[in-house]
């Protein structure tokens, strides 16, 4: 049999025909789509509320589907009907480049989130966090745990690398899923063999195209400065014989040392272009992002894989069935003991 490339097996996740039936989904604080776009393709309908217009934008014209353009506060009236709530509340209070500040940052999204879950209570609400949560923010998070629990829901959650479930990128990121009983989280696809860069980008690796940027001899001496107080063994390329490193905003938008970067064959070294970013984001060739090229790479840096969402909304669509559980069980806070 022939092995399909990866933009081709791309082209088949996500080109099927639109669900008009399917479970009806909340998508909150919703990006450009990358979640959505799992979940579309595993049988879901989605519609989405975010507050930046060319996220929206980019949301509407690819999934066709409703993005309302609003800033989520709580107690807010949304849609009515929802089976499942799913979002990615804003990360950067718990990210590592945004201080960590958790709730006492104005850019928390999580009261909003909590208080949708609350309002409407689906069968299944789902969120997407950095790992940052876990840690620093430990507190914070199992307070946002209890919470859910008090609505009656089974809460667990899992770190999830997107490369074990054939994203072409090493993106660990926490899932947290509030349910009634019947969800376990994907089995990995990849575990073992994940898909390289060099499969991902394919003959745009090797390619210079119009308007490429490429690092000035001042970046390259930036870059070694940078590698050698980091103590960085290998340099920080991107390597094609191996899953990318996490792309975020600031490693595809931002000229800095850790920018995501393709060494030519001449040793020049080329910025990565968004359909690049796109592909290692698992991004199907087709989907069009939306706004100027800052904006383009901050949606991209920002989205959850949707091959890693397509996994978790496969099983959230078996927990809405009721089909026996199959898959990896996720963490659960420990009960108090009185």
């Amino acid at each position: 049999m022939t092995r399909i490339s990866y933009p081709e097996r791309l082209d088949r996740e996500f080109s099927l025909p639109k669900c008009k039936d399917g479970p009806f989904v909340l998508d909150l604080f919703a990006g450009c789509g990358g979640l959505a776009l799992g979940f579309e393709a595993a049988g879901f309908v989605t519609v989405g509320f975010e507050k930046d217009a060319d996220c929206c934008s980019t949301y509407r014209h690819n999934l066709d589907a409703i993005c309302h353009q609003q800033t989520l506060r709580p107690d807010q009236a949304l849609t009515d009907g929802a089976q499942v709530i799913i979002g990615g509340p804003p990360c950067q209070p718990f990210s590592v480049n945004g201080h960590q500040e958790g709730n006492r940052d104005d850019r928390d999204g999580f009261p909003a989130f909590l208080s949708a879950v609350e309002r409407y209570r689906p069968r299944v609400a789902l969120f997407e966090n950095v790992r940052g949560m876990l840690y620093k923010n430990q507190t914070y998070f199992n307070a946002i745990v209890e919470r859910v629990e008090t609505l009656g829901y089974i809460v667990e959650w899992q770190l999830l690398n997107a490369a074990a479930y054939g994203v072409p990128q090493n993106r660990e990121r926490l899932f947290v899923v509030a349910h009634h009983g019947t969800f376990r989280f994907p089995v990995p696809t990849h575990a073992g063999c994940p898909i390289t860069a060099g499969e991902a980008l394919g003959e745009l690796a090797h390619a210079i195209p119009d308007g490429a940027k490429f690092l000035t001899p001042s970046m390259d001496a930036y870059v070694a400065r940078y590698e050698k107080a980091s103590k960085c063994v290998r340099p920080r390329d991107l390597h094609l014989d191996q899953p990318s490193r996490t792309v975020t905003c600031r490693n595809l938008n931002g000229a800095t040392g850790d920018m995501l970067r393709v060494r030519l064959a001449d040793g020049r070294r080329r910025r990565l272009t968004v359909r690049e970013g796109a592909r290692l984001q698992s991004f199907p060739d087709w989907f069009t992002v939306n706004g100027s090229e800052g904006s383009q790479f901050n949606q991209i840096g920002n989205a959850v894989p949707p091959l890693l969402a397509k996994a978790v909304a496969s099983s959230v669509l078996a927990c809405l069935e009721n089909r026996s559980p199959v898959g990896i069980r996720g963490h659960r806070r420990e009960p108090t003991l009185f």
